[in-house]
């Protein structure tokens, strides 16, 4: 799971909510726009759908492993 978190935020670790991939990750699943997804939208985000990131980590890893072996 870290591992996709990692590859996902690269070169915006430190503000993950400036990433080009994760705000468009964001968009495509909420509908907000990516534009208007700042610090706060970000981790209210993170926190309210906290449950289903945490599955959709769990998925990245097995489709991590699957492809890999």
């Amino acid at each position: 799971m870290i591992g996709f978190l990692w590859q996902a935020s690269r070169g915006y670790r430190l503000m993950p909510w400036r990433s080009p991939y994760i705000l468009w990750r964001i968009e495509t699943y909420w509908g907000l726009h990516a534009d208007r997804i700042g610090f706060t939208e970000f981790w209210r985000f993170v926190w309210t759908r906290r449950r289903e990131l945490y599955r959709f980590l769990q998925w990245a890893e097995r489709m991590r492993w699957t492809t890999t072996a």
